[in-house]
């Protein structure tokens, strides 16, 4: 399975840097796998989906992740926070660090930059245990690199204060991810409840974004790329609403690929039969063009990065020519691409 296959170009200009006045302004490209496409607003989506569906969201909220501070020597530096490994001792992303150099990032707080994770991040020690708060106090939205690169080549500033409320879903409730479930991104109070009013219900489940999603794809046989760990849990009331659904004759509709990765993963352990439960661990199920999919019957997604795991997850779902042909007229009509653009409803 060639990566390149799964490469294409874009007009820069149609990557969104910012997201749409209104969440739910959003157009909505509606790709029917038997055939077709329609031009829609994401206000739409209620009249697609039929009364006894099923829409399942991702509630993991953003962690403000990212730091920007100063070298002690000088100069800036930045870093993307990860994990906890010890108190006051996290993992990173952190380019241009050496060991040994010490940030401050206010507040009276440094961090000592210690040693590289067989993983690639870096350990780094911080000078306080309260980690998170300092992340709540001065973090900024982890906001992918290249809308920070096409906003910085305008002469906008690289985060803007709209993103810590915009990079976040309407329904966010649990913090842990390092990248917005960004197909959740078009939902407003008003949409919400214009399903219910439709007969579709809601059922939410968390998976905590880590880098496992937007890693990239580096092998020339897309197979070989592994996915790493994330964390998820579908709690018990989310689990029964999902089975009455299927037992109706509802449809199961994923909101993005972190829902549909969570959904086939625990489907796959059976999910689908016997009393409901709550499941938690963590997947790193990888999905790509043949899988067989066993819980979810429509995905909602936002447009994708090219050669990206998102996308050939999306290529597994609608059949790789019917995608890229959406994908080629998305371009045509100028839809806005990617974290920040407008939405895809695949039936």
């Amino acid at each position: 399975m060639p990566r390149s296959e799964y490469e294409f170009e874009f007009p820069e200009e149609l990557v969104a840097a910012a997201p749409a006045a209104d969440r739910d302004a959003s157009r909505l490209l509606v790709v029917r796998r038997a055939g077709g496409l329609e031009h829609r607003t994401f206000r739409e989506l209620p009249s697609l989906l039929s009364p006894g569906d099923c829409v399942v969201l991702n509630r993991s909220k953003v962690v403000p992740a990212r730091l920007v501070g100063r070298k002690t020597t000088g100069g800036a530096a930045e870093l993307l926070v990860i994990a906890e490994s010890a108190p006051g001792l996290w993992t990173a992303l952190c380019n241009g660090l050496k060991p040994g150099v010490r940030l401050e990032f206010g507040l009276g707080v440094t961090a000592d930059v210690e040693s590289r994770t067989p993983e690639g991040t870096w350990l780094v020690r911080f000078s306080t245990p309260e980690v998170r708060a300092l992340l709540e106090a001065v973090g900024l939205p982890p906001l992918p690199p290249y809308i920070r690169s096409r906003r910085r080549r305008s002469g906008a500033p690289a985060s803007g204060a709209e993103d810590k409320a915009r990079y976040q879903t309407v329904y966010a409730r649990e913090p842990g991810s390092l990248a917005a479930p960004t197909a959740g991104l078009h939902y407003s109070a008003e949409v919400l409840a214009a399903l219910a009013a439709r007969g579709v219900a809601t059922a939410e489940l968390v998976l905590h974004v880590g880098l496992g999603t937007f890693r990239p794809i580096v092998a020339e046989d897309a197979r070989l790329h592994e996915m790493l760990p994330e964390r998820y849990e579908v709690p018990a009331a989310a689990a029964e609403t999902i089975k009455a659904a299927k037992a109706r004759g509802g449809r199961v509709v994923a909101v993005g690929t972190t829902a549909t990765r969570t959904l086939e993963t625990v489907f796959a352990k059976g999910v689908g039969v016997g009393p409901a439960a709550p499941l938690s661990g963590e997947t790193s199920l990888y999905i790509l063009p043949g899988h067989m999919f066993k819980a979810v019957d429509v995905l909602q997604t936002n447009f994708h990065q090219p050669a990206s795991t998102p996308l050939l997850l999306a290529c597994a779902f609608a059949g790789k020519e019917r995608l890229f042909d959406a994908y080629w007229e998305a371009v045509a009509k100028r839809y806005r691409l990617f974290s920040y653009g407008d939405a895809m409803l695949i039936l």
